[in-house]
């Protein structure tokens, strides 16, 4: 499965799937989207997610299986933020989950459709989403092959009250799974 991040916490597969576009000037820093696919799917409503009005639908197949499992945007049963969907995509026998904006630690039943995936998208940066330790949590809880940390602040873009992406490298090596982390 081949994965491009572009930008935040959205994704392209295999040049047919994307995951979670922003929409023009939501994302301090990042340039328009501009890009195509055969289909969009957004893990929830918010401007940083939604922007398929950014990603030209082109003809072909979509061959990948995805199932949505509903979760929320926060610890309060989306009291605060609303619903959220994690994505559980799967391809060739090949298992992406993109988690959006999963702002609570997922229960049981979330968690076996999440675990053993070969490669899980989560978001790190916290404020509005998990934080790191809670991100550190779900990996151990969930064993992906790989670990690709999503929504968090960078020098030149994401929202200020993010936290960068450090605090989540650090844990990773103290809890002994640094080796499974790919940065895009």
């Amino acid at each position: 499965m081949k994965i491009e991040y572009l930008g935040h916490a959205c994704f392209r597969l295999d040049d047919k799937l994307v995951v979670d576009p922003y929409k023009d000037g939501s994302v301090p820093g990042l340039l328009p989207l501009r890009t195509s696919a055969t289909k969009v799917i957004c893990s929830h409503g918010h401007a940083d997610h939604s922007g398929v009005e950014c990603v030209k639908i082109v003809d072909g197949n979509c061959d990948f299986e995805i199932i949505e499992v509903p979760s929320f945007h926060d610890d309060m049963n989306g009291t605060l933020r609303g619903p959220n969907t994690i994505f559980v995509i799967t391809k060739n026998g090949e298992k992406l989950v993109h988690l959006g904006d999963l702002g609570h630690f997922p229960n049981d039943e979330q968690l076996t459709k999440i675990s053993d995936a070969d490669y899980l998208l989560i978001p790190v940066g916290g404020h509005f989403t998990i934080d790191a330790k809670m991100a550190i949590r779900i990996c151990l809880a969930a064993n992906p092959k790989w670990i690709i940390p999503m929504h968090y602040r960078t020098v030149s873009s994401g929202y200020p009250e993010l936290a960068t992406v450090d605090e989540f490298l650090k844990l990773a090596k103290e809890k002994d799974i640094g080796n499974k982390i790919k940065i895009y």
